[in-house]
């Protein structure tokens, strides 16, 4: 019988991601036009940020607002911050690291606090 490549509880967290590269991608090109005066870039930026925001808004069908816009944010500062280390040779200094390690741990918190229609139902 037919199987689907993707679950429907694992398609809104899909999107998520998608919506957080995308906030990466978008948020790099902004650097990356400040620092060059590159209209190009600022063009890349606007369209991967208005892609970022479009599925993130496909994401809130499923995924309560919260928690979604905090794992966007969340996830996103810290690939943003990975990128500017690879690309940019930006630096880090311990309070950056400790800062980032606790943003992950609250993260993790509020994605493990979220509460699902099935569980509320019960």
């Amino acid at each position: 019988m037919y199987k689907k490549l993707i679950s429907p509880s694992a398609l809104p967290w899909l999107l998520l991601l998608g919506a957080i590269v995308c906030e990466i991608v978008g948020t790099s090109f902004m650097a990356v036009a400040a620092r060059s005066d590159s209209y190009l870039g600022y063009a890349w930026m606007a369209g991967a940020l208005a892609l970022s925001y479009y599925l993130l808004s496909l994401a809130l069908r499923a995924i309560s607002v919260g928690v979604a816009y905090a794992v966007w944010e969340g996830l996103g500062l810290v690939g943003l911050t990975l990128v500017s280390v690879w690309l940019f040779g930006e630096k880090l200094v311990p309070q950056e690291l400790a800062g980032l390690g606790l943003a992950l741990l609250g993260l993790a918190c509020v994605t493990l606090g979220e509460t699902h229609d099935e569980e509320a139902a019960a």
